[in-house]
């Protein structure tokens, strides 16, 4: 039998395959709209009894009864006798409606969704949600006390509704469409400010300076006349700009794309199947985009590509599902996951699909970035199996001698070269090819990630001048292709650069510029949506930054409140220490992990070469020196474009000294 569909913003109906039914008098109507005003909870006896009559009868729980009754037979006519009901349920003390569909939360629904839409789409989502509406919310309830508060909520919502629509065809370049609904919402909602300054600004935006600020003068005249207030500040600050016609007011660079990309999303939803397998593909492509946004785009690709994968597994296709997780060739530059849950899972999706996928010649580019994507989402682990993949997919890459793919082979292999210390050579060679690589066929996100890369490398290897260069042609390209996350990188090297020539922070008395400047890098991040990269990073580079100035001042140089995020483990020893309890510093030496296979592990083993160094604790420091030797003649840290904790040949000659041997040349 077809769902029932209730109605309340108007009257309150109920209708079945577009036929309405019939719900008796105003007593049954009431029931319904008592019930679904508790949006599927249950509502005793006593409530209803209580709600429906101000001087209950004495048979109220007997007409209550009556009513229900009346309701089932009209809302489940084919129900058999003696079953239980499956829509207006009794449930313990009382009823429960289990309605699923119901215009209000359609509307809320689609409320909700929009605010996370393109532009263009938000307003139509919007302009079909504000099309549900009948009427005021329970309209025949007006008077009711229980339906009081949801009849303001829903208000509320769908006033706010018409203004997110008025603001989203704003922002799609569709100005002169929020004019006449602005008009008339503000005719009977005349205190809404934010209307006010919408319906202002979208006359400005259609040439109509005079109107606007007619406007502005009429929304100022209305809240003292109505309200006694001023304007707030929004529309004291367009009033302004309108007067002075400030740039800021004029549509914004990329709205005509805006407009663009709303038309061509709406042909594709007239157009594919919201099913396909197409839609599912391109899925990806979009998160692709997302995921170098910058804010929440990045967790929000991480989200919704955890959902692709999922989908395409279900299809059952080892071929769709093989594409879906190899689209997503997003450069990764921070051996670090924001989310390694996900990461895991996206390892053990992309095997199972390795092992499905048919093993014939067809399948090779497949295969590669299914390869590529098990060394990325690896990252950090010293997996063999990543490792194999890298080298695997970057033969594959090669044989095809396709340049995308190679690129994206390029990123496992840099992704499995934080195995070790002192690998920034290595790095240095695979950032050299991408760069040449991407620049020679117009792969710009690449060419981005290769120059990085190569900061990180040359900064480790204390060529500055060559990092320098990189740094300036990767500002030039990030701003050319619009790719913000870039400057949180690149701020990141210029605080390194800065305490590699000679400044230095201090605790206590005031921040030096270089403690300035690597909280600046902490404010980009708090807004980067990269957790992977920001957890415990700054706290971290201000303790190796005071470390590089005094090896052997660890216990004035860790902050003790700081939050160290996933560092804490090679930390530890160092906040023991801190707090003079030595014993506890002994122990966690002792059960100390080795650092996880990242760009700043150089600088870990310095931090628990100082603890050691500390405490002569001679295992730890024979251990510290045999993983520093390896980067002999590089900058502890330094490889991680971000941090440094001083030359590494300074620490070997301090663990040399303090373990009575020159440190080797």
């Amino acid at each position: 039998m077809d769902q029932v569909a209730f109605g309340v913003l108007g009257p309150v109906t109920a209708e079945r395959a577009g036929l309405p039914l019939a719900l008796k008098g105003p007593r049954h109507r009431a029931v319904v709209a008592r019930l679904l005003v508790a949006r599927r909870r249950v509502v005793p006896v006593a409530r209803l009894v209580a709600d429906l009559w101000a001087e209950p009868p004495p048979a109220a729980v007997g007409a209550i009864r009556t009513f229900v009754g009346d309701l089932r037979r009209v809302l489940e006519p084919g129900r058999p006798p003696r079953t239980p009901a499956r829509l207006l349920v009794t449930d313990g003390p009382g009823y429960a409606l289990r309605a699923e569909a119901v215009d209000a939360w359609r509307f809320e629904t689609a409320v909700g969704t929009a605010a996370h839409e393109e532009p263009g789409r938000a307003a139509r989502l919007l302009g079909e949600a504000l099309e549900l509406w009948r009427g005021p919310a329970y309209a025949e309830f007006a008077d009711e006390e229980w339906c009081r508060g949801e009849r303001a909520r829903l208000a509320e919502l769908r006033l706010r509704a018409v203004e997110q629509r008025a603001e989203a065809l704003l922002a799609a370049g569709r100005a002169a469409e929020a004019v006449p609904d602005l008009d008339a919402h503000l005719t009977g909602h005349p205190w809404r400010e934010e209307a006010w300054r919408l319906l202002a600004l979208a006359l400005y935006r259609t040439g109509r300076q005079g109107d606007a600020l007619a406007v502005l003068r009429r929304a100022r005249a209305t809240l003292a006349g109505q309200l006694g207030v001023d304007p707030g500040r929004a529309l004291r600050r367009l009033e302004a700009d309108v007067l002075a016609q400030s740039p800021a007011l004029d549509v914004e660079r990329g709205t005509a794309a805006a407009r663009v990309w709303s038309r061509a999303a709406e042909a594709y939803d007239r157009t594919v199947a919201a099913g396909s397998r197409a839609r599912l593909e391109s899925t990806v492509g979009l998160l692709r985009t997302l995921a170098v946004t910058g804010s929440g785009g990045p967790a929000a690709a991480g989200e919704h590509r955890l959902a692709a994968i999922t989908a395409a597994e279900e299809s059952g296709d080892p071929e769709l599902t093989a594409r879906v997780i190899g689209a997503y060739d997003v450069p990764a530059i921070w051996p670090r996951s924001d989310d390694e849950t996900a990461a895991r899972r996206i390892v053990r999706a992309a095997e199972r699909a390795l092992a499905r996928l048919p093993a014939t010649p067809a399948q090779d580019a497949a295969r590669c970035r299914l390869l590529a994507t098990v060394a990325l989402e690896s990252r950090g682990t010293r997996s063999e199996r990543a490792a194999q993949a890298a080298a695997e997919a970057e033969h594959l890459a090669r044989r095809l001698d396709d340049p995308a793919l190679l690129a994206f082979a390029l990123n496992g292999v840099f992704m499995q070269s934080c195995t070790g210390t002192g690998l920034a050579p290595d790095r240095d060679a695979v950032g050299t090819e991408l760069v040449a690589l991407a620049a020679r066929h117009g792969l710009v996100t690449y060419e981005v990630l290769g120059h990085l890369i190569r900061i990180q490398a040359r900064a480790a290897l204390a060529d500055f001048t060559a990092a320098d260069e990189h740094a300036a042609t990767v500002d030039r390209l990030a701003d050319r292709h619009e790719l913000p996350l870039v400057e949180v990188f690149t701020s990141g090297y210029r605080a390194l650069r800065l305490a590699a020539t000679g400044e230095t922070g201090h605790r206590g008395g005031g921040a030096g510029p270089v403690e300035a400047a690597y909280r600046e890098v902490g404010r980009l991040l708090d807004g980067a949506g990269m957790p992977g990269v920001r957890d415990g990073l700054l706290p971290l580079a201000l303790l190796c930054l005071r470390l590089a100035a005094r090896p052997h001042g660890i216990r004035d140089a860790v902050d003790p409140v700081a939050d160290w995020g996933p560092y804490l483990p090679w930390v530890r020893p160092a906040l023991a220490l801190a707090a003079d309890d030595e014993r506890a510093a002994r122990e966690a030496l002792r059960e100390l992990p080795e650092p996880p296979a990242d760009l700043v592990q150089e600088a870990l083993w310095c931090v628990v070469a100082a603890a050691a160094l500390d405490l002569d604790d001679r295992p730890t420091l024979r251990r510290c020196r045999q993983a520093l030797r390896p980067a002999t003649g590089q900058l502890a840290g330094a490889g991680s474009g971000l941090l440094m904790a001083g030359p590494i040949d300074t620490w070997l000659t301090a663990l040399g000294d303090a373990l009575g041997r020159p440190a080797p040349r």
